[in-house]
């Protein structure tokens, strides 16, 4: 029951992160590393196929082996929370204290990852 589970959130992971991949604002790397970590619990052999995957790899053995997140993949994550926020505070502009809260969320999980070590 629980690798048929874990099976599952890690297809269910892997397609949102390889829909991520060609749609812009969709994270891909959250979802990837979800989905390789169900299935490092549920199917070695598709978390040894994610690792080995030209595209996907890369990133995921990085992360896993230093917690480390490649400069572009930084700055890019880092300019679309900027993004969000401006946006998130935009469109809650006349509701008052709500408006600080799309910045204040964006700017913690900026300050986690600018914290993470660059590969």
């Amino acid at each position: 029951m629980k690798r048929g589970l874990l099976l599952a959130v890690g297809l269910i992971a892997l397609a949102l992160g390889l829909v991520g991949l060609v749609l812009p604002l969709l994270p891909t790397t959250p979802f990837v590393l979800l989905a390789a970590a169900c299935f490092a619990k549920a199917n070695p052999v598709w978390e040894q196929w994610l690792l080995d995957h030209p595209r996907l790899g890369p990133n995921l053995r990085r992360w896993r082996e230093r917690g480390a997140i490649a400069r572009p993949a930084k700055r890019l994550a880092l300019g679309l929370l900027l993004s969000s926020a401006l946006l998130g505070a935009w469109m809650l502009r006349e509701r008052g204290a709500w408006a600080v809260l799309p910045p204040l969320a964006c700017a913690t999980v900026g300050l986690w990852i600018a914290t993470r070590p660059e590969a």
